[in-house]
C-alpha cells in the first residue's frame, strides 16, 4: 500500500492522537480526580500513616474507596469529572502533538515513514523519541494543566465554578506567567514518563511480535503473522504505562505540591495514579493504533 504525504500522515497521526487522548481521559477521569486530591492533600492518604501520628480523624481522604464515597455522596456523578473540559483541551492537542512528532522522529530515526519499520528501532531511539515528543506536546498545551489541577482538587464548596473563573482569577492574581506554573518540573517529570512510555511500549510490542511469529511458525502455519491483537495491545498499553507512571510519580507530585516532602511523601497518591495511568494508557494506544491505520482514514 503506497504510504500517504507528509502532509497526510500528520494529519492522520494528529487526528489518532487526539481521538485516542480524548477517549481515554473521559473514561479514566474519576480516576485522574481521586489522584489529585490525594496529591494536594496535606494530610497523609492512608489510615496506616494516620495511626502512626495519632492524627486519626484528620485527613478528608484516606483510600480510594473512602475517597470515591466521599465524592460521590457530596457531589455526585459530576464529581469524578471535574475539571474534565480543560483536561480535554489539554490532553486532545497534546495526544495530537504528541504523536505527531513521535511518528515524524522515527521517520527521520528509521529513514522511512511506514509504521511497520518503527518497531526495528533500536530501544534506545524508541525512548529519545517518546521523550522529545512529550516535551514538544508539554510546550505547547501546558496553560490547560494548573487549570485542570484547580478544578479538580477543589471540593464543594467551589472555589471556582467555571474553567473561565479560574482563568481569569490566576491571570488576574499572577499574570500570564501563572498560567506555566511548574512548567520546568513537568518537563523534568515528562522527559522519563514519555521516554519509558513509548519505549516500553515498543519493546513489550516487539516481544509479542517475536512470540506470535514464534508461535505461528511452530504450528506450521504457512502464512506467519505476527501482528498483535487488540488484547495484546491492551497488555502492552498496560505494562508500558504502569512501568512509566511508577518510575515518574514522585516528579508529578513534585508539580502538584511545590513544597518539600519525605520520600514517603513523594509516592502520595500512587494507587489511584497507577489505577489510572494503565488502563488510560492501554485506551490510547488501542485506539491510535486503530485510529492512524490508514485504511480507516478517508482524509481528501
Amino acid at each position: 500500500m503506497e504510504e500517504p504525504g507528509q502532509l497526510k500522515r500528520a494529519l492522520i497521526d494528529a487526528t489518532a492522537g487526539a481521538i485516542s487522548g480524548g477517549i481515554a481521559r473521559t473514561l479514566t477521569s474519576p480516576l485522574d480526580v481521586i489522584k489529585i486530591r490525594f496529591q494536594v492533600q496535606l494530610e497523609p492518604t492512608s489510615l496506616w500513616a494516620l495511626d502512626g501520628r495519632k492524627l486519626k480523624g484528620k485527613s478528608k481522604y484516606t483510600g480510594m474507596l473512602q475517597a470515591t464515597k466521599d465524592i460521590f455522596r457530596e457531589e455526585g456523578f459530576r464529581g469524578f469529572w471535574r475539571g474534565n473540559v480543560p483536561a480535554l483541551l489539554m490532553v486532545m492537542p497534546y495526544n495530537a502533538i504528541q504523536f505527531t512528532v513521535l511518528h515524524k522522529l522515527k521517520t527521520l530515526a528509521a529513514g522511512s515513514s511506514r509504521t511497520a519499520d518503527h518497531i526495528n528501532l533500536s530501544p534506545y531511539l524508541s525512548y529519545i523519541s517518546g521523550a522529545l515528543a512529550g516535551c514538544a506536546a508539554t510546550f505547547g498545551t501546558y496553560p490547560f494543566d494548573p487549570l485542570r489541577t484547580i478544578l479538580a482538587s477543589q471540593g464543594e464548596p467551589k472555589v471556582y465554578p467555571t474553567m473561565r473563573a479560574a482563568f481569569l482569577d490566576i491571570v488576574r492574581t499572577r499574570g500570564f506567567s501563572g498560567l506555566y506554573a511548574g512548567l520546568s518540573p513537568t518537563l523534568v517529570e515528562i522527559i522519563p514518563y514519555a521516554g519509558m512510555h513509548f519505549g516500553t511500549y515498543d519493546t513489550f510490542k516487539r516481544w509479542i511480535m517475536a512470540w506470535n511469529h514464534h508461535r505461528s511458525s511452530n504450528l506450521g502455519s504457512t502464512a506467519v503473522d505476527d501482528s498483535p491483537s487488540s488484547f495484546q495491545l491492551v497488555l502492552c498499553g498496560l505494562a508500558a504505562s504502569t512501568c512509566a507512571k511508577a518510575v515518574s510519580h514522585p516528579l508529578d507530585v513534585v508539580k502538584k505540591r511545590f513544597q518539600t516532602e519525605s520520600w514517603a511523601g513523594l509516592y502520595k497518591g500512587i494507587v489511584p495514579s497507577i489505577v489510572k495511568a494503565a488502563p488510560h494508557g492501554a485506551i490510547t494506544f488501542v485506539v491510535y493504533e486503530y485510529t492512524s491505520d490508514c485504511n480507516s482514514l478517508y482524509i481528501i
